[in-house]
């Protein structure tokens, strides 16, 4: 039996959404999403991270669509191994927006995320990786995050909240850059207009999906702009009050299981 519209696709941000605090995809929401593709709904993959960041998730999904990264900067095909899109931030402006928002709220640290299917997470001293599980190299100066292109910065303060300090950093860049938070601890950087929802715009043309006809489960504000144009919105337990007041529903957290959860009760 087909599907009714609203369940044509599923689209799931990783990091507190579909990943466990150790990385991985439980047994069950693996099951969840073959049953869901076995009713006509493919999965979407729509992350933070960059596209280095998750090839090996992706070999062990044997995930071969596209896929949303680096905040709707990058959209991989992972069956051809190749770039569809690569949206880069100029690191002029890039270096002026830092220069902004320390003029507001005193120092920060940053970090970069490179362009390139092999693009490396470069940081400078004093900035501490909120996910430990991914690969960093550390710079001696700020100067040397510049040395290639790059896709997004990231920003900490040593003393702001991530709630805080996207606030200020919003009204010192203006239209420098497209600022969000995506995580405890991860303040960000992307080129002006581009987010998840751009991204998941182009993944789902590649698709031959409308939008509008997927689910979308998230946790963090920086899936709201995948959240306004998905047809039903899943928030995580423990997701971001902004995203819960955008969520059509609340699931469990993703230690239990909550995406498996919603695709049981849609698909089984």
């Amino acid at each position: 039996m087909p599907m009714p519209p609203a369940h044509a696709l599923v689209a799931t941000d990783l990091d507190g959404t579909l990943l466990r605090p150790d990385d991985t995809v439980s047994p069950r929401s693996r099951a969840a999403l073959a049953l869901a593709a076995s009713a006509g709904a493919p999965h979407l993959i729509v992350t933070g991270r960059s596209v280095p960041g998750i090839r090996a998730l992706l070999a062990d999904l044997d995930y071969r669509g596209p896929a949303v990264c680096g905040q709707g900067t990058q959209v991989y095909d992972a069956g051809s191994r190749r770039m569809l899109r690569s949206v880069t931030l100029d690191r002029e402006l890039a270096d002026a927006a830092l220069g902004k928002i320390e003029a507001e709220v005193g120092a920060v640290f940053a970090a970069v995320d490179q362009d390139g299917e092999d693009g490396r997470t470069l940081i400078e001293p004093g900035y501490r990786m909120p996910h430990t599980g991914l690969p960093a190299v550390r710079v001696d100066r700020r100067a040397a995050l510049w040395d290639a292109p790059v896709i997004k910065v990231l920003v900490r303060h040593p003393e702001l909240g991530d709630d805080a300090l996207a606030a200020a950093a919003r009204a010192a860049v203006g239209d420098l850059a497209t600022v969000t938070m995506a995580g405890p601890g991860t303040v960000e950087l992307a080129p002006y207009g581009v987010d998840k929802g751009t991204g998941f715009a182009l993944a789902t043309e590649v698709l031959g999906i409308d939008p509008a006809h997927a689910v979308a489960f998230g946790d963090m504000p920086n899936d709201l702009p995948m959240f306004r144009r998905s047809g039903h919105r899943v928030a995580m337990a423990d997701a971001h009050p902004e995203l819960r007041a955008a969520a059509d529903e609340v699931t469990l957290s993703n230690e239990d299981d909550g995406v498996a959860v919603v695709l049981e009760r849609l698909f089984g």
